[in-house]
């Protein structure tokens, strides 16, 4: 199948590669050419605009970071939408607000454009193995027709709900994230305060009930201090945002949720927003006047 993908980020890249890996024609666009000529050398085929890229697939990915991006991938004078054909199927595999999904859906059906939202969670990791979680929202029959391909960049392709479930459920993933995280690093800032050592801590509770997937990625970033991204404070504070929102939209109470989003606007306050989300260990350790790391 010839798809377009369009936003060659951290997570982008990889994910061409196992559409390409999976027998597809990749036709692949960002707005910073560097990541074009990559993916070209490695045999992605080089889009020259979105429109141009709208014009020449039947299915096009879009992995950008918010909302306005994806609107200004779509509906520009020289986006998708100006060139693609009725029945095209566009993929929104970016992180934003269901509402925002509903609204362009919409707006992609008024050109006989059909679309759906599908975010993923995983981790540059997942994006590199194939193995990323894939959360989708729109027409049960689209996801039905979509799957095949999804599969070549995820193993675990749920279909949520109508528009804007998988990017509910997204949001439900970056809540229960966050909340593990903040309070792992409380645990293991306890553990350094109290005289043990914090490796020696994580040691003991990985295997039992504390032990999680999260805690295996971010617990030795904390103990180390090595905050290097692979997803950002700014990245996650964007998702709680839309969280926030659409709790108080849907009249569910995030006091946590809430309480952990103000701790990554300290985090940005002190200019840390592109550090690895688990750096959150720094709202601890000016706390407590210590690092965790020793």
């Amino acid at each position: 199948m010839k798809v377009g993908f369009i936003g060659l980020g951290t997570m982008g890249k990889p994910m061409v590669r196992n559409l390409m890996k999976a027998g597809h024609e990749v036709v692949v666009f960002n707005r910073s050419q560097p990541a074009i000529d990559q993916m070209v050398s490695e045999g992605a085929t080089r889009g020259t605009s979105y429109a141009h890229v709208g014009a020449e697939c039947p299915v096009v990915i879009t992995m950008v970071p918010n909302a306005p991006d994806v609107k200004a991938v779509l509906f520009g004078d020289s986006g998708v939408l100006s060139a693609a054909k009725p029945g095209t199927i566009v993929i929104d595999m970016s992180s934003i607000a269901p509402a925002e999904s509903r609204n362009i859906c919409a707006a992609c059906a008024e050109k006989g454009v059909r679309m759906m939202d599908a975010p993923v969670s995983g981790g540059e990791s997942g994006a590199v193995a194939g193995t990323l979680s894939i959360m989708c929202g729109g027409d049960r029959a689209l996801f039905d027709e979509c799957r095949e391909l999804l599969s070549a960049m995820g193993r675990n392709i749920v279909y949520c709900g109508e528009i804007g479930a998988g990017n509910t459920v997204k949001l439900v993933n970056q809540i229960i994230v966050a909340g593990n995280m903040a309070v792992m690093a409380e645990g293991l800032m306890l553990a350094r305060s109290a005289g043990v050592d914090p490796e020696t801590a994580f040691q003991a509770v990985r295997g039992g009930l504390a032990g999680s997937a999260i805690m295996e990625a971010k617990a030795p970033k904390m103990i180390s201090g090595e905050y290097s991204p692979t997803f950002t404070v700014d990245l996650h504070t964007k998702d709680l945002t839309n969280a926030v929102e659409a709790g108080h939209s849907f009249g569910s109470p995030l006091p946590v949720t809430a309480q952990v989003f103000e701790m990554y606007q300290q985090l940005r306050a002190q200019g840390l927003g592109k550090l690895d989300h688990s750096s959150l260990a720094k709202f601890y350790e000016r706390l407590a006047g210590r690092e965790i790391s020793g």
